[in-house]
């Protein structure tokens, strides 16, 4: 089971909703077409890397207010800079620890 297998099988067994984008051009669209409560946002993606969807979320007055968590192996203090720089509420790291995200996806989403 892959990442996302992962996530979302989490996710729905703890009662959310969730869709997936492949990359991140469709994910600024279904972003925009569909204004989740939420985006979990990979930063290594093809097409449009997370860091790009994700200033293109937050720049669009429509989407910017939609917590978006950036989930990627990227660990370096750098690059938690620059995600949250681009517009990201959290940064976790794979692997990750399951509790921790759905935590996190709980507090933003009752945010909202």
């Amino acid at each position: 089971m892959d990442t996302y297998e992962l996530v979302n099988f989490i996710l729905k067994k703890n009662g959310y909703e969730t869709f997936l984008a492949v990359n991140g051009r469709d994910g600024v669209t279904a972003a925009q077409k569909q204004k989740p409560d939420l985006i979990i946002m990979d930063m290594s993606m093809p097409e449009m890397d997370g860091w790009t969807a994700t200033g293109l979320i937050k720049r669009d007055e429509q989407t910017a207010s939609i917590p978006l968590i950036a989930l990627t192996a990227h660990a370096l203090p750098a690059d938690r800079q620059r995600a949250m720089n681009a517009g990201c509420s959290e940064y976790i790291t794979k692997p990750m620890d399951l509790e921790d995200l759905v935590e996190a996806v709980q507090y933003w989403v009752n945010k909202r």
